[in-house]
Protein backbone atom coordinates (compact mmCIF):
# COMPACT_ATOMS: atom_id res chain seq x y z
CA UNK A 1 0.00 0.00 0.00
CA UNK A 2 1.13 3.37 -0.59
CA UNK A 3 0.40 5.10 2.38
CA UNK A 4 1.93 2.16 4.48
CA UNK A 5 4.66 3.18 6.93
CA UNK A 6 7.27 0.53 8.06
CA UNK A 7 9.54 0.68 10.89
CA UNK A 8 12.97 -1.06 11.28
CA UNK A 9 14.67 -2.47 13.58
CA UNK A 10 17.63 -4.42 14.08
CA UNK A 11 18.42 -8.10 16.18
CA UNK A 12 21.26 -7.25 18.26
CA UNK A 13 23.25 -10.17 17.82
CA UNK A 14 24.34 -12.08 21.00
CA UNK A 15 21.99 -9.59 23.50
CA UNK A 16 18.38 -10.83 22.34
CA UNK A 17 17.64 -6.66 22.23
CA UNK A 18 16.17 -4.93 19.64
CA UNK A 19 18.17 -1.54 18.88
CA UNK A 20 16.21 0.59 16.51
CA UNK A 21 18.80 1.84 13.17
CA UNK A 22 18.91 4.45 10.94
CA UNK A 23 18.16 3.00 6.87
CA UNK A 24 21.06 6.13 5.18
CA UNK A 25 24.34 5.35 5.52
CA UNK A 26 27.49 7.14 7.07
CA UNK A 27 30.84 6.86 5.37
CA UNK A 28 32.07 9.26 7.78
CA UNK A 29 32.73 6.26 10.40
CA UNK A 30 31.75 8.83 12.96
CA UNK A 31 29.68 7.22 16.02
CA UNK A 32 26.03 7.30 14.82
CA UNK A 33 23.56 9.34 16.49
CA UNK A 34 20.98 8.63 19.30
CA UNK A 35 18.76 5.77 17.93
CA UNK A 36 15.23 6.16 16.89
CA UNK A 37 12.80 5.02 14.70
CA UNK A 38 12.78 5.22 11.08
CA UNK A 39 9.28 5.01 9.66
CA UNK A 40 9.62 5.17 5.44
CA UNK A 41 7.22 4.72 2.95
CA UNK A 42 6.60 0.96 2.06
CA UNK A 43 8.05 1.42 -1.50
CA UNK A 44 11.18 3.27 -0.56
CA UNK A 45 12.19 1.10 2.78
CA UNK A 46 12.47 -2.54 3.35
CA UNK A 47 9.74 -4.93 2.65
CA UNK A 48 8.36 -5.57 6.63
CA UNK A 49 8.84 -9.19 7.95
CA UNK A 50 6.03 -8.09 10.69
CA UNK A 51 2.35 -6.88 9.45
CA UNK A 52 -0.31 -6.72 11.21
CA UNK A 53 -3.61 -7.15 8.02
CA UNK A 54 -6.29 -9.48 7.77
CA UNK A 55 -6.45 -12.78 8.59
CA UNK A 56 -9.11 -14.82 6.62
CA UNK A 57 -12.26 -14.37 8.15
CA UNK A 58 -10.81 -14.12 11.68
CA UNK A 59 -9.82 -10.35 11.56
CA UNK A 60 -6.94 -8.31 11.95
CA UNK A 61 -3.67 -10.67 13.21
CA UNK A 62 0.06 -10.90 12.49
CA UNK A 63 1.63 -12.31 9.41
CA UNK A 64 4.97 -12.29 8.32
CA UNK A 65 6.67 -10.74 5.07
CA UNK A 66 5.27 -13.50 3.02
CA UNK A 67 1.59 -13.35 4.45
CA UNK A 68 2.42 -16.45 6.18
CA UNK A 69 -0.08 -16.20 9.56
CA UNK A 70 1.86 -16.21 13.03
CA UNK A 71 0.43 -17.64 16.24
CA UNK A 72 1.15 -17.89 19.76
CA UNK A 73 1.48 -21.00 21.68
CA UNK A 74 -0.46 -20.44 25.30
CA UNK A 75 1.78 -22.99 27.08
CA UNK A 76 4.42 -20.74 26.32
CA UNK A 77 5.26 -18.00 29.14
CA UNK A 78 5.53 -13.79 28.53
CA UNK A 79 5.97 -13.27 32.34
CA UNK A 80 9.02 -14.37 32.29
CA UNK A 81 8.94 -14.50 27.91
CA UNK A 82 9.68 -18.18 27.32
CA UNK A 83 9.14 -21.04 24.38
CA UNK A 84 8.05 -24.60 25.40
CA UNK A 85 7.97 -25.26 21.59
CA UNK A 86 11.05 -27.63 20.72
CA UNK A 87 11.72 -30.29 19.23
CA UNK A 88 8.47 -32.25 17.46
CA UNK A 89 6.72 -29.55 18.65
CA UNK A 90 9.39 -26.93 16.72
CA UNK A 91 9.07 -29.18 13.32
CA UNK A 92 4.85 -28.42 13.07
CA UNK A 93 5.64 -24.84 14.99
CA UNK A 94 8.35 -23.25 13.23
CA UNK A 95 9.45 -20.23 15.34
CA UNK A 96 10.04 -16.67 13.81
CA UNK A 97 13.93 -16.24 14.19
CA UNK A 98 15.07 -12.85 14.26
CA UNK A 99 18.78 -13.18 14.95
CA UNK A 100 21.18 -11.89 12.22
CA UNK A 101 18.38 -10.11 9.84
CA UNK A 102 16.42 -6.71 9.53
CA UNK A 103 13.46 -6.86 11.76
CA UNK A 104 10.83 -4.44 9.84
CA UNK A 105 7.17 -3.84 11.12
CA UNK A 106 4.14 -2.01 10.00
CA UNK A 107 0.75 -2.07 12.27
CA UNK A 108 2.20 -2.99 15.24
CA UNK A 109 3.62 -1.07 18.09
CA UNK A 110 7.05 -0.99 18.05
CA UNK A 111 7.33 -1.02 21.91
CA UNK A 112 5.62 -4.78 22.30
CA UNK A 113 8.37 -6.38 19.78
CA UNK A 114 11.34 -8.41 21.62
CA UNK A 115 12.95 -11.20 21.27
CA UNK A 116 14.09 -14.65 23.05
CA UNK A 117 17.36 -16.59 23.17
CA UNK A 118 16.11 -20.06 22.46
CA UNK A 119 17.83 -23.09 23.70
CA UNK A 120 20.01 -23.44 20.90
CA UNK A 121 21.13 -19.95 20.72
CA UNK A 122 18.86 -18.51 18.21
CA UNK A 123 16.74 -15.52 18.86
CA UNK A 124 12.96 -16.04 18.40
CA UNK A 125 10.60 -12.68 17.87
CA UNK A 126 8.23 -12.34 20.57
CA UNK A 127 4.66 -9.54 20.80
CA UNK A 128 3.96 -8.59 24.06
CA UNK A 129 6.68 -11.31 25.51
CA UNK A 130 5.06 -13.93 23.99
CA UNK A 131 6.93 -16.12 21.63
CA UNK A 132 5.62 -15.84 17.85
CA UNK A 133 5.55 -18.83 15.14
CA UNK A 134 4.07 -19.99 11.76
CA UNK A 135 2.50 -23.19 11.29
CA UNK A 136 4.11 -25.92 9.16
CA UNK A 137 0.56 -26.86 7.45
CA UNK A 138 -0.29 -23.22 6.38
CA UNK A 139 0.78 -23.23 3.06
CA UNK A 140 -0.30 -20.70 1.30
CA UNK A 141 -0.68 -16.43 2.80
CA UNK A 142 -3.59 -15.94 4.78
CA UNK A 143 -4.54 -19.78 5.92
CA UNK A 144 -5.01 -20.30 9.97
CA UNK A 145 -5.43 -23.56 9.77
CA UNK A 146 -3.93 -24.26 13.27
CA UNK A 147 -6.25 -21.14 15.11
CA UNK A 148 -7.83 -23.26 18.27
CA UNK A 149 -4.91 -26.24 17.91
CA UNK A 150 -5.19 -28.07 20.73
CA UNK A 151 -6.59 -25.11 22.46
CA UNK A 152 -3.06 -23.94 22.54
CA UNK A 153 -2.57 -22.21 19.43
CA UNK A 154 -3.77 -19.28 18.76
CA UNK A 155 -3.34 -16.50 15.59
CA UNK A 156 -1.60 -13.39 17.59
CA UNK A 157 -3.22 -9.98 17.46
CA UNK A 158 -1.17 -6.35 16.63
CA UNK A 159 -1.31 -6.36 20.70
CA UNK A 160 -0.10 -10.47 21.13
CA UNK A 161 -3.28 -11.19 22.17
CA UNK A 162 -5.22 -14.70 21.07
CA UNK A 163 -7.19 -13.86 18.32
CA UNK A 164 -10.68 -15.59 18.18
CA UNK A 165 -13.57 -15.18 15.96
CA UNK A 166 -16.31 -14.75 18.54
CA UNK A 167 -18.78 -13.14 15.36
CA UNK A 168 -18.95 -16.38 13.65
CA UNK A 169 -19.99 -18.74 16.97
CA UNK A 170 -23.79 -16.89 17.55
CA UNK A 171 -24.55 -16.89 13.59
CA UNK A 172 -24.25 -20.93 13.36
CA UNK A 173 -26.63 -21.43 16.70
CA UNK A 174 -29.65 -20.38 15.45
CA UNK A 175 -30.55 -22.46 12.72
CA UNK A 176 -30.38 -25.68 14.55
CA UNK A 177 -33.12 -24.54 17.73
CA UNK A 178 -36.28 -24.25 15.70
CA UNK A 179 -35.88 -28.20 14.95
CA UNK A 180 -35.49 -29.27 18.22
CA UNK A 181 -39.08 -28.78 19.95
CA UNK A 182 -40.66 -31.20 17.41
CA UNK A 183 -38.56 -34.03 18.19
CA UNK A 184 -39.37 -34.38 21.96
CA UNK A 185 -42.64 -35.82 21.96
CA UNK A 186 -43.10 -37.86 18.79
CA UNK A 187 -39.82 -39.44 20.81
CA UNK A 188 -42.14 -39.75 24.32
CA UNK A 189 -44.94 -41.57 22.69
CA UNK A 190 -42.98 -44.18 20.87
CA UNK A 191 -40.83 -45.20 23.28
CA UNK A 192 -42.44 -46.54 26.71
CA UNK A 193 -39.57 -47.56 29.01
CA UNK A 194 -36.72 -45.99 26.91
CA UNK A 195 -34.54 -43.55 28.95
CA UNK A 196 -31.97 -42.60 26.37
CA UNK A 197 -28.86 -43.76 28.30
CA UNK A 198 -28.94 -41.10 30.75
CA UNK A 199 -30.36 -42.16 33.63
CA UNK A 200 -28.14 -45.62 33.38
CA UNK A 201 -25.02 -43.14 33.54
CA UNK A 202 -23.09 -46.01 31.30
CA UNK A 203 -20.45 -43.90 29.39
CA UNK A 204 -21.19 -40.56 30.39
Amino acid sequence: MKGARVGVLTAIAGLGLLGLTACGSDSSGSPAPKQQQQELPAAAGPRANLVAQEVGALGQGMTDQQGMTLYMFTKDSNKPPVSNCYDACEKSWPPMIAEGKELTFTGIDQKLIGTITRKDGKKQVTINDWPVYTYAKDTAPGESKGNGMGGTWYVITPEGKKLQAQANAPASQPPQSPKEPAAPPASANTNSGGDGGYDSGNGY
